[in-house]
């Protein structure tokens, strides 16, 4: 009976080390950072998905992918509406060493600029 017992024992603890190192590792599987600059395009491939947006302290080479929204105030675009010199605000995420964009808002573009 004491046997029994003790293997009782022995696998209660085992089970209750075993799901505190798994509730560890989900802990530490964070959601990447959610980054923002604001600043004016200044290289642009619209075939490729990319841009560069340059700030005051920064610039910063984006790139999009499927999930990437770009909007004028809450009116949703097409990423072939952005152009070189718009200035824009955009949410990105560092993924394997690249900058995904999630969101870019034009806050203005070079078109209204010129009316």
């Amino acid at each position: 009976m004491k046997k029994a017992a003790a293997f009782i024992t022995a696998f209660i603890c085992l089970f209750a080390f075993a799901s505190m190192s798994y509730a560890d590792d989900v802990i530490t599987a964070e959601k990447p950072k959610v980054r923002q600059i604001t600043g004016q395009v200044v290289t642009l491939d619209v075939k490729a998905g990319t841009l560069t947006v340059k700030s005051k302290r920064q610039e910063v080479a984006l790139e999009t992918d499927e999930k990437t929204k770009v909007k004028i105030g809450r009116e949703k675009k097409e990423f072939a509406h952005l152009q070189m010199g718009d200035r824009v605000k955009a949410k990105y995420i560092q993924v394997d060493g690249k900058n995904i964009a999630k969101s870019i808002s034009i806050m203005s573009s070079t078109a209204e600029a010129m009316k």
